[in-house]
């Protein structure tokens, strides 16, 4: 007869048990693990070989390997409180501040992927930021976290001054006023939080430099009423150059007092929590409003007068909470689809619309009268 587990006079499974996810035969019998054999150390390790990954980390896309709005952002799409690689937007002193890139050549080594902020207008303070939701702060809130992440600069004669914080959300759980600078002020003064926004750490000058390397803060997140928590790196420097560059990857916060190894997830788990947020129907790595055909949604039927065509969208994963939906009709355009008139394609405003949009799916409908289907593409945006 076998054994559930190891046997009872084995040695529990530990960390050092497990290289690269493969666990030693010898800690296996009947292909089986029991719990009670498992140390703490081995805790997460387990978690991810019985298909149940856990993260440490609190960040998501904290490498930036996700970016599904695109890979360069400049002009308009630069600009202050805008959303730029998954899950981070710019905070800046007016907009067109910095260009935005996901950099893949000026990484940490073995690594691929960082994200760049290229000075654009001199003078002026920028950075970066995340919100976390609400129930990813469960076990952060009331106790110390760290952040940590890697960075470098292209020079130290200007960029001589980069910041980072953890910032406490107070107000309304998960509606945040993501702009939480109120004033930027002079350089090396740290900026003026907005209400309900609360530094937990007393930011200081990182003294990162042109090699990258890891940085750390802790912080006791303990404001009364904490509902969010904000990650926010910046540099608080207001003599800057154009085309001096900052570049920061792996972030990561965690619970306790010391920063760890950053957790790099497989990319279909950091593809799905990004999509919690948001999700397009164009294929992964192509821009939204691209003129393509490729991943469009088609609303197909035969209609008969005044009755309705209607066709559920459903989401790859289920939103955080109703998203905003933009169409784009196959050549790029927003709000039209491509509807079929006896089989040639032509663009039209939505005569329709959206009748119902949930965390899970959409519904959208068509009246006209002359045309057999329509074709769109679709950005469902639930960002924080």
């Amino acid at each position: 007869m076998g054994y559930v587990g190891v046997k009872p006079s084995a040695v529990p499974l530990t960390s050092a048990d497990i290289t690269d996810g493969i666990i030693t035969s010898a800690k296996i019998v009947d292909g089986t693990i029991a719990n009670s054999d498992i140390s703490s150390t081995a805790a997460i390790a387990q978690s991810k070989i019985l298909g149940n990954p856990l993260t440490k980390n609190a960040i998501i896309n904290g490498d930036f390997a996700v970016a599904q709005r695109g890979t360069s952002f400049t002009s308009s799409a630069n600009n202050d409180d805008v959303y730029t690689l998954d899950r981070w937007y710019i905070l800046s002193d007016g907009n067109d501040a910095i260009d935005v890139t996901q950099e893949t050549t000026t990484v940490p080594t073995n690594q691929l992927t960082a994200i760049a902020l290229d000075v654009e207008t001199a003078n002026k303070k920028f950075g970066i930021a995340q919100i976390i939701e609400q129930k990813n702060c469960v076990g952060l809130i009331g106790n110390t976290v760290t952040l940590s992440f890697k960075a470098k600069v292209s020079a130290t004669t200007k960029l001589d001054n980069v910041k980072c914080a953890i910032v406490a959300w107070s107000g309304t759980a998960d509606t945040v006023t993501s702009d939480i600078i109120s004033a930027w002020g002079a350089e090396g003064t740290n900026p003026t939080l907005i209400a309900n926004a609360t530094y937990e750490n007393t930011p200081a000058n990182l003294n990162v430099t042109t090699s990258y390397a890891t940085y750390s803060v802790s912080a006791a997140v303990d404001t009364a009423s904490t509902k969010n928590i904000i990650v926010f790196i910046w540099s608080d420097v207001t003599d800057t150059t154009a085309g001096d560059f900052l570049y920061i990857t792996d972030v990561q916060l965690e619970k306790g007092s010391a920063a760890s190894d950053f957790e790099f997830l497989p990319i279909d788990v950091n593809l799905g929590r990004c999509f919690r947020y948001y999700e397009k129907s164009y294929n992964l790595t192509t821009n939204p409003a691209t003129a393509t055909e490729d991943g469009a949604e088609q609303l197909n039927g035969l209609q008969s007068g005044s009755k309705q065509i209607r066709m559920i969208s459903r989401f790859k994963v289920r939103k955080r909470a109703t998203p905003t939906i933009t169409f784009y009709d196959t050549a790029g355009n927003s709000a039209r689809y491509g509807e079929f008139n006896d089989g040639a394609l032509t663009s039209d405003i939505i005569p329709g619309g959206v009748i119902l949009t949930t965390d899970t799916s959409f519904l959208l409908y068509r009246s006209s009268t002359t045309a057999t289907g329509a074709t769109y593409h679709y950005v469902a945006n639930g960002e924080l």
